[in-house]
């Protein structure tokens, strides 16, 4: 009798087996203005691997004040991972390293961001080797060091101008970065920040005298930093703006090339959601403790010219660069093409 119960106790387990196996990892993830080709390339990465998961997506809407409540519920679902997007979401949902509270933030869940630019100038990590917690992820940003080089390559300048959100962790490390390069390159850096409502909060009001202003004070390029607002606007008012008083535009990301920016040195949106998969199965699949999981940032990036820009402005870039660049010939209110990627 116990014999044969435990052939049924060994054949129920070599049943239940697969099942077991089969059951997707649980993610949850928090964006902050919609699914967008970060999350896409995600997804995409767990399903060409074969991975099973099960994403819940939860979205906030340019609204910080929304985190405090997914925190809660992140506690109470468990998930096996929680994916963040950008800097406020990442702060929002595991705290500064030095200051995360447990009974204010996620300590025990492992975490993976992405579309954080400098996340140890934004203190979401100590330093790109290791976290020292339950969280790693990927920047998607080039260097500003590499991006000025660039901009210089093209035209040489003394002044840049910088439109920012105040309330955007992303753009306010890199306007720290910024500044520090121009203090070692030797030039000086004219920032204006977005005017904010009664709750603080960005609005577009007044953008044009905005960059008429850093126009006058010498601004010979605008330089774009990954900020979220700043993306919502760029297209339909920023980049118009500074073609109006012909100041050329410098973008750091994806999106705000697209929105008709002269140049820029960026990273696909798309393959940095597929990095961010890469590391969330390192956690998932192999049981990797965050912790020991750097924090990495894409090795190949592209520089785009947008011709048609570059025609209307008498700036058309030198020579050489028609070797290495991605010349697009859309008109500068299209969206451009897929990035071609060259080496950093």
């Amino acid at each position: 009798m116990k014999a044969r119960s435990m052939v049924v106790l060994i054949c129920l387990v070599a049943w239940l087996s697969p099942a077991l196996a089969a059951r997707p990892f649980r993610i949850y993830a928090v964006t902050y203005r919609g699914v967008t080709e970060v999350e896409r390339g995600f997804a995409d990465y767990f399903a060409e691997r074969g991975i099973p998961v099960e994403i819940t997506y939860r979205d906030i809407a340019l609204d910080t004040a929304r985190l405090p409540a997914l925190v809660e519920e992140i506690r109470r679902v468990r998930p096996d991972l929680v994916y963040t997007w950008g800097s406020g979401v990442t702060l929002g949902i595991v705290g500064p390293w030095d200051q995360a509270d447990p009974a204010r933030y996620i300590t025990d869940i492992p975490v993976v961001f992405s579309l954080v630019a400098a996340p140890v100038n934004a203190r979401i990590v100590p330093s790109m080797q290791s976290s020292r917690r339950n969280v790693t992820g990927v920047s998607h940003v080039a260097s500003v060091a590499a991006q000025m080089k660039v901009m210089s390559a093209y035209k040489a300048f003394r002044f840049v101008g910088v439109l920012y959100s105040s309330n955007e962790p992303n753009a306010l490390a890199v306007l720290d970065d910024l500044r520090a390069e121009g203090r070692r390159r030797g030039f000086t850096v004219q920032a204006r920040a977005f005017a904010t409502d009664a709750a603080g909060k960005p609005t577009p009001d007044g953008v044009a005298g905005l960059i008429g202003e850093l126009r006058r004070a010498g601004a010979e390029w605008l330089y774009l930093p990954p900020d979220s607002f700043l993306s919502t606007q760029a297209k339909g008012l920023v980049v118009p703006a500074a073609l109006q008083v012909g100041l050329p535009a410098f973008a750091s990301t994806e999106p705000l090339m697209a929105a008709g920016a002269l140049a820029g040195l960026v990273g696909r949106y798309y393959t940095v959601g597929q990095f961010a998969g890469y590391k969330a199965e390192q956690i998932l699949v192999n049981k990797q403790s965050p912790s020991r999981i750097p924090v990495e940032t894409l090795t190949r990036f592209s520089l785009q010219i947008r011709l048609p820009v570059a025609r209307r402005l008498g700036l058309l870039p030198p020579l050489a660069m028609f070797n290495y660049a991605e010349m697009l010939d859309e008109d500068f209110s299209a969206p451009a093409k897929p990035a071609a990627v060259m080496t950093r």
